[in-house]
């Protein structure tokens, strides 16, 4: 028995022994730890909101949101998890913390910097959001944290081994349409898609110069067939949202292929979310939902 628990605990000690890792004073962190750092709107954003001056338009900290999962309003524009959450989970990282809650302090495991209702221009309602430049900056500032914890060399390890997921440009083009901004309608469409996909492109290329190496996008979803779209019954303005957001697809695709061949080390993944929500919204039935879906969720307007 003794020899069989001797047996055991040396298992253990050398199983230990193989998860390498590294001590910058009280922390330690696996050899190969990775780090998860979001970027976003409302489909993304973990209850950033709840620390801004804003509105309560762009604010989810009311019921019933969040009621099937955390059991009370996180902050996030849905009523469980979030695409962000499954991610972490799946690489055994805890839930990643909004970057302006006031306990954040998991800097070695990411950070979530979404906003409900930004955009990649930063006049996408402009003074009520985080827009996607000012969420680079607060990325910048967590780089300066990062370094004074882990010493320039192992930050830099840690933000090339990082993932970052964006899901950003949705509130850039039903924005306008929304508040009749004359001036954003001045473009044509595909001037003004070329603004936002510019300014995604600038903040792609600022990480990668900060050593981000690994980004996870998603295509902008079917606004037009989104509840608050429908109820305004405006067919004129829900088809020239559509194609906006069709020809910001395309774009987006064929500029991360360019990306992929200017920026070295630069890898992708991009998730259809265009069909794979247009297909559960037209179809419900097919993918074992109600009717109710057309109605109760519209989690992307933001």
């Amino acid at each position: 028995m003794a020899a069989l628990r001797f047996h055991s605990c040396f298992l253990v000690l050398y199983a230990a022994l193989l998860i390498q890792t590294r001590c910058h004073g009280h922390l330690c962190l696996p050899e190969k730890h990775v780090a998860l750092f979001v970027f976003g709107d409302s489909l993304f954003d973990a209850g950033n909101n709840n620390y801004i001056n804003t509105t309560s338009d762009y604010r989810s900290n009311v019921w019933p949101y969040g009621e099937t999962f955390f059991k009370y309003p996180t902050g996030r524009f849905s009523d469980g998890r979030i695409i962000p959450d499954f991610i972490a989970e799946y690489a055994k990282l805890p839930l990643i913390t909004p970057y302006l809650h006031p306990a954040y302090s998991q800097y070695t495991d990411g950070a979530n910097f979404a906003s409900a209702g930004a955009g990649a221009l930063v006049g996408t309602h402009r003074g009520f959001v985080v827009d996607l430049q000012a969420q680079l900056s607060y990325f910048k500032n967590l780089i300066g944290l990062l370094r004074q914890k882990l010493g320039d060399a192992d930050a830099r390890a840690l933000l090339g081994r990082a993932l970052y997921l964006f899901s950003i440009g949705t509130n850039d083009y039903v924005a306008p349409f929304a508040t009749n901004s004359s001036g954003l309608l001045s473009y044509s469409r595909e001037e003004y898609v070329d603004m936002v996909i510019g300014n995604l492109t600038i903040v792609i290329k600022e990480i990668h110069k900060n050593g981000g190496r690994k980004f996870g996008f998603q295509s902008l979803p079917p606004v037009g067939s989104s509840p608050s779209r429908r109820a305004l019954n405006n067919s004129a303005v829900t088809g020239e949202v559509t194609a906006r957001v069709i020809l910001h697809n395309k774009a987006l695709s064929k500029v991360l292929v360019k990306l992929e061949r200017q920026l070295k080390g630069f890898r992708y993944s991009m998730a259809n979310m265009y069909n794979f929500l247009g297909e559960r919204i037209n179809h419900p039935s097919k993918y074992g939902l109600s009717r109710s879906f057309h109605s109760a969720h519209n989690v992307y307007l933001k």
